[in-house]
């Protein structure tokens, strides 16, 4: 039931900044069983081929992301590194707009392709990556730690920005 005093969300998707990294890991912990650390993700943000944005809901920048990507680019492709959104967050569109903020960034740049690795099992995502035009290039067994020990496979996906 909507309450006629709520209001919808209201989000901005704005570059990384190296202050960000503080606050990326306890989004990166709900996806990943081997979370990133603030160092990785400061010495990662450090490096002049690295690059991301993130989503901050309006009025609350002070409480950090809720979303964020990064990408590294070298000669005419690009790779995203990895990608979240924080649990409440989900479902409003935040990893599109990410998304569309790195293609309109490499597009600027006049970057050829790019690839990303995702789980098999992830299949919100998957379809998010088709929607965009990535296509299935490749696969690696075995590439993703999940809880209990087990793993699963990654589907490589690339997209062509010509």
């Amino acid at each position: 039931m909507k309450m006629p005093w709520s209001t919808p969300r209201e989000f901005a998707i704005e570059p990384l900044e190296i202050e960000d990294a503080a606050a990326l890991p306890r989004i990166h912990e709900e996806d990943f069983i081997r979370p990133w650390s603030e160092d990785e993700f400061a010495d990662l943000l450090a490096q002049g081929n690295v690059f991301g944005f993130a989503a901050r809901e309006v009025g609350k920048r002070h409480l950090g992301p809720v979303g964020f990507v990064l990408v590294r680019q070298a000669a005419d492709e690009a790779e995203i590194l990895t990608v979240a959104v924080a649990r409440s967050a989900r479902r409003l569109g935040l990893g599109r707009s990410l998304m569309d903020a790195v293609l309109r960034a490499l597009h600027a740049e006049r970057t050829a392709s790019l690839f990303l690795e995702v789980d098999e099992t992830n299949a919100p995502a998957i379809a998010l990556y088709r929607r965009l035009g990535f296509i299935q290039v490749g696969k690696r067994p075995d590439y993703y730690k999940q809880p209990g020990g087990g793993r699963t496979g990654a589907i490589v996906m690339r997209r062509d920005l010509h």
